[in-house]
C-alpha cells in the first residue's frame, strides 16, 4: 500500500483530527531525558486511537482482494505473511514489523498496526526534536509472502572491518533473521571473495537459540537448539557462495555497497530456497574512507595466482 492509503485513511476516519485533539492536551519537551515517559505514554495513546478506528469498507476490500490473490498464487489458503513499513525513505529499525500473520482479518489488523507504529516513542520524539510534526509521518505498508526460514541473516558487499569492496561478509543463524540482526545471538560468520567465490573464513559459532514460529502460541519465540545442533554451521557452503553472486548482482544494481537481509527456506530445493528480503545502501564504508589493505590478496591477484601455477610433472 503506498503512503496515499495511510493519507485517506488518517483524513477519511477523521484520525488525524483526534490525534490533534489529543496533542493539545500533551506537553513535554523532547531534549529532556526526564520527558520520555510523557512521551512513552503519548505514543501509547496515539497508537491506541489509529489502531482503534474502523477502516473504510473500500480500502479493506482492496486488502482482502490481493491477500486473496497472494493466497491463490502460494497454493495455499491463509498464506503467513509479514507486514511490514515501506516508507518513501529507509528507517532501519524505526516502525514495527509483523510476521506470521494469517488471515485476511489478521492482514487488515496489522496494516494499521504498522501505520500506528509511526507513534512509537523513537518516532515522535524524533519528529519533535526535528520540529516536525508529531501527528504526521505518512508510510507505506508491504504485505510480504513469508518464507519458512531454516537460516537466515545479513550480508554486506565490503567488509565491514576494512572497508574491503572485494569480500563480501555473511552473517546467519538457524530460523528467522530476527536473531542475527537484534544481536540475540552469536551468528555463524562467513568471509567471500568476490571474484574467486572462495570462502576466505568461516567462523561457526555456538548459536545457542533459534527465533521460529510457534504454532502453539501463533506467536514468533526464541526456542533453544539441541546441543549436537547448536555448533553446527547454518548454511551450506553452496549457498554462501550462492548469496554472495547475488548479492553482486544486486551492488550492481544499485551501484554502490549494499546492507542485505536474506532468508533461506527449510522446504524448497537450492538455489530456488534463496530470497533476499531488503537491501539497503551500506551506512559506514560509503561514508568514508577505506584503511588501506595492502599486503592482503584481492580476488584478482588470487585468481592470476591460480591461473599461472606451475605444472609439476615425475618423469620416471
Amino acid at each position: 500500500l503506498g503512503v496515499w492509503a495511510y493519507d485517506r485513511f488518517m483524513k477519511e476516519t477523521e484520525a488525524t483530527d483526534r490525534l490533534l485533539a489529543f496533542l493539545k492536551t500533551f506537553k513535554a519537551d523532547a531534549q529532556k531525558v526526564e520527558d520520555t515517559l510523557k512521551f512513552e505514554a503519548a505514543g501509547t495513546e496515539m497508537r491506541k486511537i489509529v489502531e482503534s478506528i474502523k477502516m473504510p469498507p473500500d480500502m479493506e476490500e482492496t486488502i482482502r482482494n490481493y491477500y486473496a490473490q497472494l493466497c491463490k498464487e502460494a497454493g495455499r489458503k491463509d498464506v503467513f505473511v509479514a507486514t511490514r513499513s515501506a516508507g518513501p525513505a529507509s528507517h532501519p529499525g524505526q516502525y514495527e514489523t509483523y510476521l506470521n500473520v494469517s488471515g485476511a482479518e489478521e492482514v487488515v489488523r496489522n496494516v494499521q498496526r504498522v501505520w500506528s507504529s509511526t507513534f512509537n516513542t523513537r518516532s515522535i520524539i524524533a519528529r519533535a526534536r526535528l520540529d516536525l510534526p508529531v501527528h504526521h509521518d505518512p508510510i507505506g505498508v508491504a504485505v510480504l509472502t513469508m518464507v519458512d526460514a531454516k537460516a537466515a541473516g545479513v550480508l554486506f558487499t565490503v567488509n565491514p572491518v576494512n572497508g574491503d569492496e572485494s569480500k563480501v561478509a555473511l552473517e546467519a543463524s538457524y530460523g528467522f533473521g530476527e536473531a542475527v540482526v537484534s544481536g540475540n545471538v552469536t551468528p555463524d560468520r562467513y568471509l567471500v571473495d568476490k571474484i574467486t567465490y572462495e570462502i576466505d573464513e568461516a567462523v561457526i559459532s555456538d548459536k545457542g537459540a533459534e527465533f521460529a514460529y510457534n504454532p502453539v502460541t501463533k506467536e514468533m519465540e526464541y526456542k533453544e537448539l539441541p546441543p549436537e545442533k547448536r555448533k553446527l554451521p547454518c548454511l551450506e557452503n553452496r549457498e554462501v557462495i550462492e548469496l554472495t553472486k547475488i548479492a553482486k548482482k544486486v551492488e550492481a544494481h544499485f551501484g554502490s555497497p549494499q546492507d542485505i537481509e536474506y532468508s533461506i527456506s527449510g522446504s524448497l530445493e537450492f538455489p530456488e530456497s534463496i530470497f533476499l528480503v531488503q537491501a539497503r545502501p551500506e551506512s559506514v564504508w560509503g561514508k568514508k574512507k577505506k584503511e588501506s589493505v595492502l599486503g592482503k590478496k584481492t580476488g584478482w591477484q588470487l585468481l592470476f595466482e591460480k591461473a599461472t601455477t606451475p605444472i609439476k610433472l615425475k618423469i620416471d
